[in-house]
């Protein structure tokens, strides 16, 4: 490995290629971006890279919401789903489709909940203990998860641009996250970013 300038050269044995990467913010082209075919050097393919970051980041913004929308809706159907087992046994699919009887059911559960806290002691022996964690639902935590690695999928994409230093990039990243959040950030719930 040998300095140059504030650049680093590294050669492989293995072959006489030499790549350079410049540890500082700059606005020269040549850098990799994901792959090794995709090295912007004119300033039109340095733009046209620029706004598929901005749109990237746009995208993580409403992905981010999307996914938020998806945990509010998952947990209260949960709500239900317990509160039905608990009161009736096993929960029809056709009463878990309506958005009303979820919400009045949370209600119901909480109002429930508040109840059972304020006359439970230790020597009540029929007080029921309430359930912390949500139970395991396939059709619940399955999607979770796809969506959680997609997410990190398009936040390490953006981190993989900003190690570049090339401050176009990251500025359009910037912008683009901005932009995401004015759109979509009021649908998430302040759910953070993944990245």
């Amino acid at each position: 490995m040998a300095h140059n300038h504030g650049s680093t050269t590294l050669t492989t044995d293995s072959s006489s290629e030499v790549i350079m990467m410049v540890p500082y913010f700059h606005f020269a082209g040549g850098d990799h971006l994901y792959f090794k075919a995709w090295t912007p050097t004119s300033s039109g393919a340095i733009v046209g890279a620029c706004i598929g970051l901005l749109i990237l980041a746009i995208a993580e913004r409403w992905f981010s919401a999307t996914q938020g929308v998806f945990e509010t809706h998952w947990q209260h159907r949960a709500l239900v789903l317990a509160s039905r087992n608990d009161h009736y046994g096993e929960v029809p699919s056709s009463a878990l489709d309506s958005s009303e009887r979820s919400v009045d059911m949370k209600a119901g559960v909480e109002e429930e909940a508040r109840q059972s806290l304020s006359t439970s002691s230790p020597f009540h022996p029929r007080t029921k203990t309430l359930r912390t964690i949500p139970p395991f639902i396939a059709s619940h935590d399955i999607p979770r998860g796809i969506l959680y690695g997609i997410h990190v999928l398009l936040g390490y994409s953006l981190m993989l641009a900003v190690m570049t230093f090339h401050a176009g990039y990251i500025i359009s990243i910037i912008i683009g996250l901005g932009i995401g959040e004015v759109l979509f950030g009021r649908m998430g719930h302040g759910r953070s970013g993944g990245h």
